[in-house]
């Protein structure tokens, strides 16, 4: 960004300088409902006159559904770069540290990051107000959670310490929506979150004496003094989340190079190390879960034995500690693309017997059963559908490449397979009715027509 040139000396938002007299932030959407909120959340904004201004507001109002880096690219598209300071300070900040709705706050973290993310979060100058949000934020939360409850704030709290941490790109990819709806397992909870306070504030900041007067984010032992307040009920045993043995400490360390991993998996190939690092940890990123339905064709695509694990986890894990229902990651799985990496992570999902809960009747079933009755017949379809418009863009001289082919190929022998595996019947219709057209359509490929031939010797 040319307004972060090294001839340009970065702004301070110290309450110090006469231009922050306001603090703010709202980015992390929760459930449909709070697409209503613009107009009580906003009311004190002045919009009118300033298209930009307005913009942004509207973008923030619809953000609740949008991935983070998606919200925070479109501010960038709306905001001309000499403006985006001022527009942060006057209608950002103020959001952020007024207790707004947590579906309002989020979104507006990850655009205070995302303005500066190029560089260090050192360099960011909204560094301070993000650190005195997280410090008060994490007081709160660990107030209600000594009470015995659990409070909303926590996804806040995770979000600003990824940030803070330099880590925000990792959320990026999720929508305030998903965020909020995604339970924290007990190691990443407000309690177990601890920075450095040197790190973010500058003792000669007003802001210092705020955060170091509302609560430690460094400091466990004093953390411990405020759990055991006379104040909390008798039944709270004092102190308990505060207090990280060294070994819990490489523990987290572990399940944060794991997410990482994970995270990675949908852009890239895992190595081997990779892999023996992240499988074991599988189980523990699925309950709850960090991976929404969107991140399982990529995962497939470049990693299709860790998306066979992570499935069959996702599968596993009880209802509450999915981002989303189950249906809705068998439904990611019926659109993957005839691929080879698909129709190996699908051939080996549909012969594991491990036993689990039917989503639908609540009894038992395994999860061939499942993968075989929720996605085996659209997943053909669909692959149909993927392989007739690859035929066309191929007539059309779209494409130069043979994926048309090849994908009947590999189509045709993973049915073949199918028919083998006795996982479906080529004498049933209900089954077989699609292929058969398919497979007498293509029979110029020999596989076509080999196993069209299957077809028509079990029928007639």
């Amino acid at each position: 960004m040319t307004w972060m040139s090294s001839s340009l000396s970065l702004p301070s938002t110290s309450r110090a300088s006469p231009v922050i007299t306001m603090a703010g932030s709202r980015f992390f959407p929760k459930s449909p409902t709070t697409t209503s909120f613009s107009s009580s959340a906003f009311s004190s904004q002045k919009v009118s006159g300033d298209p930009t201004r307005a913009s942004v507001v509207h973008l923030l109002a619809r953000a609740h559904s949008l991935p983070c880096s998606a919200t925070a690219q479109a501010f960038m598209h709306l905001v001309q770069p000499t403006s985006r300071f001022q527009l942060a300070l006057d209608l950002l900040l103020p959001l952020l540290t007024t207790p707004a709705d947590l579906v309002q706050r989020v979104p507006v973290s990850f655009i205070l990051y995302s303005m500066y993310a190029p560089h260090s979060i050192s360099l960011n100058p909204f560094k301070s107000v993000l650190y005195t949000t997280f410090v008060k934020e994490r007081e709160l939360a660990i107030n209600v959670s000594a009470e015995g409850g659990f409070s909303e704030r926590e996804q806040l709290v995770w979000v600003l310490w990824k940030i803070l941490k330099g880590d925000g790109n990792d959320i990026g990819p999720y929508s305030p929506s998903t965020l909020t709806k995604s339970p924290l397992p007990p190691e990443l909870r407000a309690s177990s979150l601890f920075l450095d306070e040197e790190t973010f504030m500058d003792v000669n900041d007003p802001d210092y004496s705020v955060a170091t007067s509302t609560t430690t984010a460094g400091g466990p032992e004093q953390f411990a003094e405020q759990v055991t307040s006379k104040d909390l009920p008798p039944s709270v045993p004092p102190a308990t989340e505060t207090k990280i043995t060294s070994g819990e400490d490489r523990e987290n360390e572990r399940i944060a190079q794991a997410m990482k991993l994970l995270l990675a998996a949908r852009d890239r190939a895992l190595t081997l190390t990779e892999q023996r690092t992240l499988t074991p940890l599988i189980p523990r990123l699925t309950s709850p879960t960090m991976i929404t339905s969107v991140d399982l064709p990529p995962i497939v695509s470049y990693n299709p034995n860790l998306a066979y694990q992570l499935v069959i986890a996702l599968l596993m894990a009880p209802p509450n500690n999915l981002a989303q229902g189950i249906f809705v990651y068998l439904d990611a799985l019926t659109s993957l693309p005839p691929t080879l990496p698909s129709f190996d992570f699908l051939g080996r999902l549909l012969r594991e017997p491990s036993a689990i809960l039917d989503p639908s009747t609540g009894g038992k079933t395994t999860i061939a059963d499942i993968i075989r009755s929720e996605v085996l017949g659209r997943f053909i379809h669909e692959s149909i559908r993927w392989l007739e418009s690859a035929e066309r863009e191929e007539r059309e001289g779209l494409v130069s490449d043979d994926r048309f082919a090849k994908g009947v190929q590999n189509l045709c022998r993973f049915y073949s397979s199918l028919l083998k595996l006795s996982i479906v019947d080529a004498a049933s219709d209900a089954h077989t009715a699609e292929m058969a057209h398919f497979t007498l359509r293509n029979s110029r490929f020999e596989e076509a027509n080999v196993l069209y031939r299957i077809f028509a010797s079990e029928r007639f």
